[in-house]
């Protein structure tokens, strides 16, 4: 299985070692590859900033991937839910997940219209970053449920 997560900007060391502690676990039952887009300032305005991000992240879109593009407005799991929705999409011959997550002013609609499914991790608003972790961090989880296996070690 791979797993490939798109996003503006680079990890901040703060986020790293969370960051390689669930590629680590993550490591036995999948690849896991980053492709980053530089972020704009958003001295440039939010709407330009998105615009412009939209166009970089596009261009790194994998063909073939199963997309899910991480936005506020977007569907919520619960944790097995989420497990059983990743495991059906799996039957359906898919072996390949992409995320994306945008910079401090989001997604382009370009972007979200591109997505086979908007997510979103919480009706709380997280800091785009912490978001990265969280999705390597929901991923993990979701593949220890279907396999039936203890998350806390």
């Amino acid at each position: 299985m791979r797993v490939s997560v798109v996003c503006v900007g680079r990890l901040s060391r703060e986020y790293q070692g969370i960051w390689r502690h669930y590629e680590g676990l993550l490591r036995p039952y999948a690849n896991v590859e980053v492709l980053e887009a530089a972020e704009t300032p958003l001295s440039f305005g939010s709407e330009q900033a998105r615009s412009k991000e939209g166009g970089a992240v596009l261009s790194l879109l994998r063909k073939g991937a199963f997309t899910v593009a991480l936005d506020a407005r977007g569907r919520t799991f619960l944790s097995e839910e989420w497990s059983a929705f990743l495991a059906g999409k799996k039957v359906e011959g898919q072996s390949h997940f992409q995320f994306v997550l945008g910079g401090a002013s989001g997604l382009d609609r370009r972007v979200l219209e591109a997505a086979h499914l908007c997510w979103s991790l919480s009706t709380l608003t997280f800091p785009h970053q912490m978001a990265r972790c969280m999705v390597l961090e929901q991923f993990y989880r979701a593949v220890r449920i279907e396999r039936n296996e203890p998350y806390h070690h």
